[in-house]
């Protein structure tokens, strides 16, 4: 359990389940930079860093990441930040003779009118969606550099796509956030000014509530990361998910439910709903022999557990 293993965005909220994962298996050379400490886009520091700690395994969960707001607002950053993160780190991976390559990217690389549910040869079939094709299309260079390396070098590089992710150290900035998160702190701070002000109060959510998505633990994902290095995988794309949907008004019911808000959802129809239905088709992955445990009820209880504990220290994701 000696193995090098570097985690890139190991401070985020799925670089930090994959760190607890490991820890938890017995491994004790994990390797972790803040992004202070390495900045991921600079080239040369990159080099300096592989060229030093001279990781065997990298594990890719570093990125800029953010909702439909925060990818309709910087669609340069989400396009180049990202490229240059994972460049550097699958360029240097190659050139040091990293043993295992593991990058972690987004159900958003499928076509916005693929068939449901996503398999992986639906990659590069369609227009993506519009709403966060920036970050789409970073991701899809990262996938599509590892299959050049697996084909050109027959080097051990791995693609896992997740589906929609969530849990404990999620961000929950309601400008840059996802869906699950977003609706986390609305219900719970509309409960709260609730009981102050003896009012109902009601939440705003955006879109119509027919969209269709899916959910993944982090920790059921960092589980999948742990199992893909420890396995040879015979493909270089995999899907990771549950496998199972439900609309955007199911989710903010489940949700509010949870949370114990007892007001009116109010939808607000004039804002985009994104992508009609993103759902994963991870048979591939059962195949090899991993399956997802956590059901969402369960997990979003830990995370509004999670939430109310850490509300006054948690990580806001500023651009």
């Amino acid at each position: 359990m000696n193995t090098r293993i570097y985690i890139a965005g190991h401070q985020g909220m799925v670089g930090s389940a994959i760190w607890r994962a490991l820890e938890a298996k017995g491994y004790t050379h994990l390797i972790g930079k803040t992004s202070k400490e390495l900045d991921l886009r600079n080239q040369q520091a990159v080099q300096e860093f592989f060229s030093q700690e001279k990781p065997e395994v990298v594990i890719d969960a570093a990125a800029r990441v953010g909702g439909i707001l925060a990818n309709s607002e910087y669609p340069y950053q989400f396009l180049m930040e990202n490229m240059q993160i994972q460049n550097n780190l699958i360029d240097f991976s190659l050139k040091t003779d990293v043993s295992k390559f593991i990058f972690l990217g987004s159900s958003c690389i499928y076509p916005k009118l693929a068939p449901q549910p996503l398999k992986e040869e639906y990659l590069l079939t369609g227009p993506l969606e519009a709403t966060n094709e920036w970050y789409a299309v970073a991701k899809i260079t990262g996938v599509k550099a590892c299959e050049a390396i697996r084909k050109q070098y027959e080097k051990d590089f791995v693609s896992l796509m997740p589906t929609n992710l969530y849990g404990p150290f999620d961000n929950f900035d309601l400008k840059t956030s996802h869906v699950l998160p977003a609706m986390i702190r609305k219900f719970h701070e509309a409960k709260v000014k609730s009981e102050e002000t003896a009012v109902s109060e009601p939440v705003e959510l955006w879109g119509s509530g027919t969209p269709m998505r899916e959910f993944l633990y982090v920790e059921d994902l960092a589980e999948a990361v742990v199992f893909a290095m420890e396995n040879q995988f015979d493909d270089n794309l995999y899907n990771i998910g549950t496998g199972e949907d439900l609309t955007i008004r199911e989710l903010a019911e489940l949700i509010q439910k949870i949370v114990g808000h007892t007001g009116e959802i109010l939808w607000d129809s004039t804002k985009p709903d994104g992508t009609p239905r993103k759902l994963m088709d991870v048979s591939k992955m059962t195949n090899a022999g991993w399956k997802a445990k956590t059901f969402l009820k369960d997990g979003i209880r830990k995370t509004y557990q999670w939430f109310l504990e850490y509300q006054d220290s948690f990580k806001e994701v500023k651009i």
